[in-house]
This record gives C-alpha cells, sequence and structure tokens, in this order.
C-alpha cells in the first residue's frame, strides 16, 4: 500500500509543484498520472522514492514514513522502488549488460561496483532481464547504440534487476513513436499481471491511459483534480485536467 498524505512540493524561487496531493494506491494497481506539462506528474513520481524531497506532507509506503528515512535506511527501501525515465538514464559507453546490472547497485558491495564486478547469479538474472524484454542479443552492444525503443527496454530490465515490489515510470514513452510506445506499456503491463508490481506511470496520451491504467490520477497546477477510472473522464472532467481551451484528439 501507497499513501500519499498532503503532499506538498515548492522549488526554489517560490514555484508550487504540488499543493496538498492526497491519495492512496493499494499494491498490484497500474495507475496512470496524467496532466498538462507543468503540472506535477515528474515531482509527484520523484517525491515517491525522494529523488525530490517534498517540503510537506508524507509518503507513506508499506506502512513506512519515506519522507522521515534517514539516508541509509532510505537506500534499502529504494531497492524496491524501480525507476523508468523518460530519457532512460542509460550509461552510453556502457555495454547493455553493464547498464542492466546497475539495478543491482543496492544489492552489491559497493567496490565491485565500481570495479564492474557482479556475482555470477547477477550477471545470469540480468541475461534473463534482457531475454523477457527481447534484446538479449544486444547485451554486448554500447548502450548508445541501440534504438529509443531499445534503450527504453534496457531501462525496463534494470528496474527488473532490483525485484522491485513498485516502479514508478515518469513520461516513459514520451520521446518514441506510437508503435514504440505500445510496445513498452506492454512490457510495464506484463510486469503488473504477471509480477504483481503496483506500476505508476506519467502519461500524456489518453488512448494509453485507456488501454493500460485501471486507475487515473490527474493534476492540474499540482492540485489533485481528478482520481477515478479511465472511463470516467467524460469532457468536463477532461477541460478540468487539460484546460477549457483543450480538444479531445480522437
Amino acid at each position: 500500500m501507497l499513501q500519499i498524505n498532503d503532499l506538498v512540493k515548492i522549488y526554489d524561487g517560490g514555484v508550487l509543484a504540488l499543493d496538498r496531493v492526497s491519495f492512496h494506491v493499494p499494491k498490484g494497481q497500474f495507475v496512470a498520472v496524467i496532466g498538462l506539462s507543468g503540472s506535477g506528474k515528474s515531482t509527484l513520481l520523484r517525491c515517491i522514492n525522494r529523488l525530490v524531497d517534498p517540503t510537506s506532507g508524507a509518503v507513506i509506503w508499506n506502512g513506512v514514513d519515506v519522507t522521515a528515512l534517514a539516508e541509509e535506511d532510505l537506500r534499502m527501501v529504494r531497492r524496491k522502488i524501480g525507476m523508468v525515465f523518460q530519457h532512460f538514464n542509460l550509461v552510453h559507453r556502457s555495454s547493455v549488460l553493464t547498464n542492466v546490472l546497475a539495478g543491482r547497485l543496492g544489492y552489491v558491495n559497493p567496490a565491485w561496483s565500481l570495479l564492474n564486478r557482479f556475482p555470477k547469479e547477477d550477471i545470469q538474472k540480468a541475461m534473463r532481464q534482457l531475454e523477457r524484454v527481447g534484446i538479449a542479443d544486444k547485451a554486448s552492444a554500447r548502450a548508445d547504440e541501440l534504438s529509443g525503443g531499445q534503450q527504453q527496454r534496457v531501462g525496463i530490465a534494470r528496474a527488473l534487476m532490483q525485484d522491485p515490489e513498485m516502479i514508478l515510470a515518469d513520461e516513459p514513452v514520451a520521446s518514441l513513436d506510437p508503435v514504440l510506445a505500445h510496445s513498452i506499456m506492454q512490457y510495464l503491463e506484463l510486469i503488473n499481471k504477471e509480477d504483481g508490481v503496483t506500476v505508476l506511470c506519467s502519461l500524456h496520451f489518453l488512448d494509453l491511459v485507456h488501454r493500460y491504467a485501471e486507475r487515473v490520477i490527474a493534476l492540474n497546477e499540482g492540485q489533485l483534480v481528478f482520481d477515478g477510472l479511465p472511463a470516467e473522464i467524460d469532457d468536463k472532467k477532461f477541460k478540468d485536467i487539460y484546460g477549457k481551451d483543450a480538444e479531445r484528439v480522437g
């Protein structure tokens, strides 16, 4: 169970990114987070694993107040929270296999990771995850030799190396064309349904929301303006989320 209680984030300069946002997510749910650019979607996801520290409020996950944890305890919690980034966040000069193994950094001796030495079991596990996302044949290739869709699959495999209980996907298909977007969303759906992993995924396109999400959280100027089923987003709620001048496409 994930609980977000009155979460506020104010950036330097007084920019209010999140304004008393509250909701809870049961284990195993697939939640889409939607809203215009600058609505607070990325800030919300990054506050959950404290890549961004909230100004006030609480993030409670499995009964633990993540916002109150010291760095060492936070490291232990982050082991079980995978992150998938819009721009992949790979080390371009390193091999695909090495990038996937980075998902084990919370589990291995830091000195080993600096020397790029991982246990045999982790290497085998990394190959299994690459097989799962269909790019085991690219294990020895440099990350920057891959297409955008392939790089995002590396990002998903890296997240799976953590044996995550939750995945935060921050606009994972925003830089991909529609066909590739569906392929990436299908991997996230598979992980959600087969592994029971909770997924919070920020998205721009409502067709993807309707196809993959069980539930929608919508933000507008940092405020929660909708929490419900995708099918419940009628024309009025659409305007609440995207503004009165917004028009549905399709």
